[in-house]
């Protein structure tokens, strides 16, 4: 038996918000412990604010990303990365002229349920 696993057909998360979510590894492979998840966040995009269960990384592959980090803004650019611990008051976006490409690992994995996003205008 191998002792390993090729991922080629991650699972794509529906959504209406033009960004793309490659999970390659999480709850979608049965891995609860961990997500790994390739994003691009188009021009313009932002997500409400959420406090997630779970602590996330994120390498910026290319273009920048916007970290709204209780209440201390953040910008990555391409080959930086950071680490956010659970519980923390987060607002993802990309306010920029060009997509962002990105890697997020989440632990424990990533799923709306532990994710805790607030209602859109309540700020």
């Amino acid at each position: 038996m191998k002792k390993f696993k090729i991922q080629q057909t991650p699972f794509v998360v529906p959504n209406t918000d033009g960004k793309l979510i490659e999970e390659h590894w999480g709850n979608s492979t049965g891995n609860s412990d961990l997500s790994i998840a390739h994003m691009v966040a188009p021009p313009g995009w932002s997500e409400p604010h959420q406090t997630p269960d779970f602590d996330e990384f994120t390498l910026i592959v290319s273009g920048k990303k916007q970290f709204e980090i209780d209440g201390e803004t953040v910008i990555l650019e391409k080959g930086q990365s950071i680490m956010i611990e659970k519980g923390a008051r987060i607002r993802y976006s990309n306010p920029f002229e060009q997509e962002c490409e990105y890697i997020s690992i989440c632990l424990p994995a990533f799923s709306m349920e532990s994710v805790h996003r607030e209602d859109e205008g309540v700020d």
